[in-house]
């Protein structure tokens, strides 16, 4: 698998894991909907830069 393509999925699974957050646990709660939102971003940046950075 290429770079590119496996950075493209692994976007496209912060994004269904973001999405999947906020449909089932924080539809009406707006200020911890950022929260967590932020959160986990900043993991999956965590994980993207300790484990995939440098394949």
């Amino acid at each position: 698998m290429t770079k590119n393509t496996s950075i493209v999925l692994y976007v496209a699974v912060l994004i269904a894991v973001v999405v999947s957050a906020d449909v089932l646990f924080f539809r009406n709660h707006v200020w911890e909907r950022l929260i967590v939102n932020i959160g986990i971003v900043l993991v999956f940046a965590a994980f993207y830069f300790r484990f995939l950075k440098n394949t």
